[in-house]
């Protein structure tokens, strides 16, 4: 009798009441047709695979991720928090060991939302992954986290959320920012001053298929993976590199997808991007729960299946496997962030673009140089949304005097009444505090 390998719980949440429009490719459709197909393949029939329904996430969970102004009840709606929540309960499976592995199969996604968020950029008002990490680590204490994200798009989000935590590795492999959204993910993109290379970024170019991907999953993935040792590996597991998505440039197929699965062991799977409504994501998603699970997935084929015609060219091979030597290298060697330090503060400078909402922030992230915790990090940040806010972070682990500079920088912005909202994250305390002056 078929039975799974790997005890596996699958998350489902098509988001019924939540699309940007009625025709975008972010819609609801995205999981239905998934839905369908896994239950005509059986899939729920097999021992040792079981559906979940998704926790709710609360305001809190999302304010000790996220600098939300001026709030989080404001950038987010019950689908994004269903959303998030059907994460934190694919998470929990895995921690309480209800089942060995996890998938959520869950809508909107997140890997877009930056640390700070005044609205919604690439389709993402909250990183969903980010928090489940997050609640992961409140609920059950530090962990090595090792997040692996192969959605077409670069996660400039989930980057941002963890530029300057050395004990979250983040890995994006995606198509090449100079030819696709969000125009970022570049390899000298490494980490702030103290976590650098725990960012690691491999541009790969239009046309890249199985061959490419695979290559690099053994050659930079796996390597990398090995020397940081998580506790936990997770999967962004956007589906939009498939050769026949309408929004993006590659070449990956459902049989590539399932083998990268295979490869890459992750215990947690949150479902990006992907945009073939019907003719991928139905299959890639059981070719990845079948995977997932320990089964054979070496039947599963999507129509128009040709490995001929996406085969990549030579030339992409050889670039290919040239930037993954580059990028090992540069992994294990890395250079110093781009940015200016003053007074014992690294500071760096970013002008971002919420595409989805058409808003335009301005923001100046500051990182204190400690040499007894990755010190306090504070956002002064405004949009044509919000006037001038300010976040401020104490990090797990963060040390006394780290501590007492949060607050003091906090406190002291209310005093001079500069800034419109205020917010504090204190992860040593679990204190989590906003003021609008």
């Amino acid at each position: 009798m078929l039975k799974a390998k790997n005890t596996l719980g699958i998350v489902f949440f098509p988001a019924f009441d939540w699309a940007i429009s009625p025709t975008h490719p972010e819609r609801q459709e995205r999981l239905l047709y998934t839905q369908d197909q896994l239950r005509e393949e059986g899939v729920f029939d097999i021992p040792g695979i079981t559906e979940l329904k998704p926790d709710l996430a609360t305001a809190a969970d999302v304010a000790r991720t996220h600098f939300c102004f001026p709030d989080v009840a404001s950038v987010t709606t019950h689908s994004h928090m269903i959303s998030a929540g059907g994460a934190m309960r694919a998470a929990r499976t895995v921690l309480d060991k209800e089942a060995k592995k996890a998938f959520a199969l869950v809508r909107p996604p997140g890997h877009h939302a930056m640390k700070v968020v005044h609205g919604a950029r690439g389709f993402c008002n909250i990183n969903i992954e980010a928090v489940m990490v997050e609640w992961l680590r409140e609920h059950y204490g530090p962990l090595r986290v090792a997040i692996v994200d192969t959605d077409c798009h670069h996660g400039d989000g989930t980057q941002d959320v963890y530029w300057n935590d050395p004990d979250t590795l983040f890995i994006s492999l995606h198509q090449d920012g100079r030819t696709l959204y969000p125009g970022t993910g570049y390899p000298y993109e490494m980490g702030g001053p103290g976590a650098l290379g725990k960012t690691v970024n491999i541009p790969l170019p239009p046309g890249t298929s199985d061959e490419g991907f695979l290559f690099a999953v053994r050659e930079v993935v796996l390597p990398l993976l090995a020397d940081f040792k998580p506790d936990l590996v997770i999967n962004s597991a956007g589906q939009d590199n498939h050769f026949s998505d309408p929004i993006t440039d590659m070449a990956f197929s459902a049989q590539g997808y399932a083998k990268l699965t295979e490869l890459l062991g992750a215990d947690i799977a949150v479902l990006e991007g992907g945009y073939a409504i019907q003719g991928a994501l139905p299959y890639v998603n059981l070719g990845i729960v079948l995977s997932m699970a320990g089964l054979d997935y070496s039947h599963v084929r999507e129509p128009n299946f040709d490995p001929e015609a996406i085969r990549q060219p030579a030339k992409v091979t050889g670039y290919i496997e040239e930037v993954c030597r580059d990028i090992l290298a540069l992994t294990r060697n890395p250079k110093p962030p781009k940015g200016e330090t003053v007074n014992g503060w690294f500071s760096r400078r970013k002008t971002l673009y919420y595409d989805t909402d058409a808003i335009t922030e301005y923001q100046t992230e500051s990182v204190r140089l400690c040499d007894h915790c990755r010190g306090v990090v504070k956002y002064e940040t405004e949009s044509t949304r919000n006037p001038l806010c300010l976040g401020v972070e104490a990090p797990i682990g963060a040390c006394g005097k780290c501590v007492e500079e949060a607050y003091r920088i906090y406190e002291a912005g209310q005093i001079k009444g500069e800034y419109r909202h205020l917010q504090l994250i204190d992860r040593v305390h679990k204190h989590y505090a906003s003021y609008t002056g």
